[in-house]
């Protein structure tokens, strides 16, 4: 994984500086609460319903084994013992007291960390495949191109005071796990005939209030290009997003306003005066970035290793349900990449404590050569675990509690951390989350219903992506109380879309048993071997919507 050279690790110390300066002035009452606001949220640090919150990048969801260790401590020494990893891959601590935290972003910059750009109307983290590198279905590694986007994007003085935050999203495989469709800019990088690679820019895609569909904004971007086609396109958004409403301040409200085909052509006319200048990329320029990310030394596996996996899979059924959920084809031949759930209903989902993150640390330094990736599902992957050692391996996960072979079913849900905590939350997403886990824990009845994803946010803001949950949940304030509307048929991969509401929203008590209600109509109506999306799509809304609300 890519490591700091001298410049990075300077901006970084000089951050911290800067910023403890800027917290002893404040605490001294020399500034303003305006005038700390925003120097505050360029440092990750919000000010929540109960306490501050410190948000950690996690640049496109990669860590090493000391830094999630350091993550451990950090949770451990100055907040309650555990961080929450979100859908952005970055991790939150939720009980920070305002005075340690540039002392934690002290610790952080010691092992090559930072808060930096996790907030603000700025470009936020970017993020990828959590199988970059690794996955047999990939084209191009993005892991490269999304380390140019974060030298590119990182104190950008042009894009400091964006309308809005922005977000880029990057895969570089056949199939969409980075949901490139709904974010600001969403990037597929391919292959030519040549064997050179190529971009496909889309554009105008989000989640939030007004949720949409990315739209292709140049289909076919040499990859010389593509610092400096960012640039044009984030330009027009800077100069021509809406500022007088932050509801309507996002890029896709300007895609729509103006047309993607205008929208298009404003990109190319500011393009025109940077294409070919200084930061057109370089064959040099894109080695060198490329070298960081290096295959490890991985032994060959023999062939009678690879079949005694198999034959395990076969003869242990508990073992079989963990093969079959929670691991991923590697491309190398005798390893796979195993995912960790953080989904359990002692713990809201996508939590971890100072111990398991020790724990985790560890197994990744004996068995996946110090590596772990954050997905945007709230889960950790071990990215390399030859096959002789995974049955050692889930024996210790279990262990842990961290072997749940629920991956991709309705037990994964993706949950934000809601009323519990966010001051902009309606509703509390935690609790419906941890009721749902409970409902629906028989192993066999997850695994008959197939893949499925159930996605929970506390408001419209959709931190936790209801809108492309094949199920979404979304609470809602009415006159003080809590409800929660639901939502079918969303999908965020390569056929994204968004989730039509189901009808009048439900108290919070109602929903487990609103859930098993649009369960029976899947299960009383699908195919042979029709998914919940497949099916929902086949039928649409109605059958749903008739027998939950009879």
């Amino acid at each position: 994984m890519y490591r700091y050279d001298n410049h990075d690790q300077i901006l970084v110390d000089e951050r911290v500086a800067q910023f403890r300066d800027q917290m002893r002035r404040y605490l001294e009452g020399k500034i303003s609460e305006a005038e700390f606001l925003p120097l505050r949220v360029q440092n990750g640090l919000y000010i929540q319903r109960y306490a501050p919150m410190l948000r950690i990048a996690i640049p496109y969801g990669m860590l090493a084994s000391y830094q999630l260790r350091k993550l451990g401590e950090i949770a451990a020494r100055y907040d309650r013992g555990y961080g929450h990893f979100t859908t952005r891959t970055n991790l939150q601590l939720n009980w920070p007291k305002l005075e340690d935290v540039p002392d934690i972003l002290a610790e952080l910059a010691s092992v090559q960390m930072h808060a930096i750009q996790t907030s603000g109307n700025d470009i936020r983290n970017t993020t990828t495949d959590q199988f970059s590198g690794i996955a047999a279905d990939e084209n191009v590694d993005p892991r490269p191109w999304c380390e140019l986007i974060r030298q590119w994007s990182t104190f950008h003085p042009e894009f400091a005071y964006l309308p809005r935050k922005f977000k880029i999203a990057v895969t570089g495989a056949d199939q969409d796990r980075a949901a490139i469709l709904v974010h600001d800019v969403g990037l597929r990088l391919w292959r030519d005939d040549k064997g050179e690679v190529r971009v496909t820019v889309l554009a105008g895609g989000g989640l939030g209030r007004t949720p949409m569909i990315a739209d292709v904004i140049c289909e076919d971007l040499p990859w010389q290009h593509l610092l400096t086609y960012l640039e044009a396109l984030v330009r027009v958004y800077n100069q021509f997003g809406r500022r007088d409403n932050k509801f309507k301040a996002r890029i896709k409200i300007l895609v729509k306003a103006l047309g993607v085909d205008e929208f298009r052509r404003r990109v190319e006319q500011e393009w025109a005066h940077l294409k070919d200048g200084p930061q057109t990329l370089t064959p040099d320029a894109v080695t060198a970035v490329a070298s960081h990310f290096v295959d490890p030394e991985r032994r060959e596996i023999p062939a009678e290793a690879i079949a005694a996996y198999e034959q395990m899979r076969v003869e242990n059924r508990a073992f079989s349900r963990f093969v079959t959920n929670n691991i991923t084809d590697h491309k190398t031949p005798g390893y796979k990449a195993i995912t960790l759930s953080l989904k359990r209903r002692e713990h809201s989902p996508g939590d971890v404590t100072s111990e398991h993150m020790a724990a985790i640390a560890d197994l990744a330094d004996e068995y996946s050569y110090g590596e772990i990736r954050v997905t945007h599902e709230q889960n950790l992957v071990l990215t390399d675990v030859a096959v002789d050692r995974i049955e050692e391996l889930w024996h210790k996960l279990d262990a842990l509690g961290l072997a749940n072979p629920t991956v991709g079913t309705l037990a994964d849900l993706i949950c934000c951390p809601g009323g519990d905590y966010c001051a902009l939350a309606n509703a509390k997403s935690i609790p419906v989350a941890q009721a749902i886990q409970e409902r629906f824990e028989d192993l066999d009845f997850l695994y008959d219903l197939g893949p499925l994803e159930l996605n929970i946010s506390g408001c419209m803001n959709a931190c936790g992506h209801h809108h492309v949950g094949t199920i979404g949940i979304l609470g809602v304030d009415k006159k003080g109380e809590e409800y929660y509307q639901i939502s079918l048929g969303g999908s965020q991969g390569n056929d994204a879309s968004l989730g039509k509401i189901l009808g009048p929203s439900f108290f919070r008590a109602d929903v487990p048993e609103v859930i098993d209600k649009v369960l029976h109509v899947y299960v009383g109506n699908r195919q042979p071997d029709e998914t919940f999306l497949d099916t929902y799509r086949r039928l649409g809304i109605k059958p749903f919507k008739e027998h939950v609300y009879a």
